[in-house]
C-alpha cells in the first residue's frame, strides 16, 4: 500500500528517517565510504523538508520511502530507499511507477552515485537515461538522469 506521508509530524519523520539510515548504511557500503551525505540527515530536517514523501507499507511497517519535488514541468525524485529487510521485492519500482504516473510532467530527474547499479538499473527500466556525470565537493561520482515525457531521452 502507497500513501502520502506528512512529514511535519514527528513520529513519521522519525519512521522516515529509520527508513533512510538502514537504506543509506547499505548504499555507503556499496559506494565505499564512510562520509555519505545523505546519512547526516537529521529526523528535524525530515520534519521540516518542503518535499512530498510516499511510503510503501508492507504489513503496516514502512518498507520504503520516495521523497519528491514537483513543479509544472519537472518531476525530481530527491530519494528512494527501501530498507534491506525488503529489498528485491519489487517495491521500489511500484514506488517509481506510482510517482510517474500520480504526477504526469515532460520531464523527470533523478540522481544517483555512480557505482550504485541496482538503482541505475532501476531507472533505466523506466526510460531514464544518463545525460551528466560529476564527482561534487564530498568526491562521490555522481550521474544524474532524465526521463522525457514518459519516454527515454
Amino acid at each position: 500500500m502507497i500513501e502520502q506521508l506528512n512529514n511535519s509530524q514527528h513520529s513519521v519523520a522519525s519512521q522516515i528517517y529509520g527508513v533512510f539510515q538502514d537504506s543509506y548504511k547499505i548504499e555507503a557500503a556499496l559506494i565505499g565510504t564512510i562520509h555519505f551525505p545523505p546519512l547526516s540527515r537529521s529526523v528535524q530536517n525530515i520534519e521540516s523538508a518542503t518535499t512530498l514523501f510516499y511510503g510503501y507499507f508492507e504489513t503496516n511497517v514502512l518498507a520504503a520511502v520516495i521523497e519528491i519535488s514537483v513543479t509544472d514541468t519537472l518531476l525530481s525524485i530527491e530519494s528512494l530507499t527501501v530498507s534491506p529487510q525488503f529489498f528485491r521485492k519489487g517495491i521500489a519500482h511500484k514506488l517509481l511507477n506510482f510517482i510517474i504516473s500520480t504526477y504526469q510532467r515532460p520531464e523527470a530527474i533523478v540522481e544517483t552515485a555512480a557505482v550504485n547499479t541496482p538503482a541505475i538499473n532501476l531507472y533505466r527500466k523506466q526510460g531514464f537515461r544518463v545525460f551528466k556525470t560529476w564527482t561534487p565537493a564530498h568526491g562521490i561520482e555522481k550521474v544524474a538522469m532524465l526521463m522525457k515525457n514518459g519516454q527515454s531521452t
